[in-house]
């Protein structure tokens, strides 16, 4: 069974929303039967790589709200990432363009360790408060899971993997998705935002169903 998920590196649900359909998984049967694919989705393809404010002067702008707000409503999603045993840091969290970490995700892809740079950039930007932006960072971050430091870098340089990142968005918007994480089980249903692990149990098991019924 193939599971497509359209996140963004800066999306603090689609790490929560990953973390919970990992934790459905390790209670799922047939987990080893289950491929896992990470499409693009950029919340802003607009973002700037070097900015000069933080998620809470963001938050402020595009929803209006005030920067105590801002930093209210953060330390209650800080909160629900911890009980998934994720630590946010939005205080020092560095806001930036994500097309070039999506570039490496689809590169890592190809050397089979997809779901290991994934799972690092999301700690790098929530955790660990690292400027993925940068290619000194990324290139960094995949010699980290065994990647080839030289090789990343002339990646990053040119154009490898853009249209890999390009179609991966034109597919959402072809079906639709307009937020994110989205959870597309078999291409038969889908799984929209962060929701509890039981629901994701319930469509893994559902979704297994299907698989059976269509190989049968």
């Amino acid at each position: 069974m193939k599971i497509e998920i359209w996140s963004d590196i800066m999306c603090p649900f689609c790490y929560m929303g990953k973390r919970k359909l990992e934790q459905a998984l390790e209670q799922f049967p047939f987990s080893t039967e289950v491929q896992i694919v990470f499409r693009s989705f950029e919340l802003d393809p607009n973002a700037k790589r070097d900015v000069d404010f933080d998620i809470y002067d963001m938050l402020s702008s595009k929803y209006g709200m005030s920067r105590e707000q801002a930093i209210a409503m953060n330390a209650q999603i800080a909160e629900q990432a911890r009980e998934l045993g994720l630590i946010y840091r939005f205080d020092t969290m560095i806001l930036t363009n994500t097309f070039d970490a999506h570039r490496l995700t689809h590169w890592a892809a190809r050397h089979g360790k997809q779901a290991e740079m994934t799972e690092r950039l999301f700690r790098a930007c929530f955790t660990d408060s690292l400027h993925i932006g940068k290619h000194e960072t990324l290139i960094g971050l995949a010699e980290e899971i065994g990647l080839n430091r030289a090789e990343t870098a002339d990646m990053l340089a040119g154009e490898t993997c853009a249209e890999e990142v390009r179609r991966d968005e034109r597919e959402a918007a072809r079906l639709g998705i307009r937020a994110v994480p989205y959870f597309l089980f078999d291409r038969k249903f889908a799984v929209s935002g962060a929701q509890p692990v039981d629901v994701f149990l319930e469509a893994l098991r559902k979704g297994w169903d299907k698989h059976v019924e269509n190989i049968q």
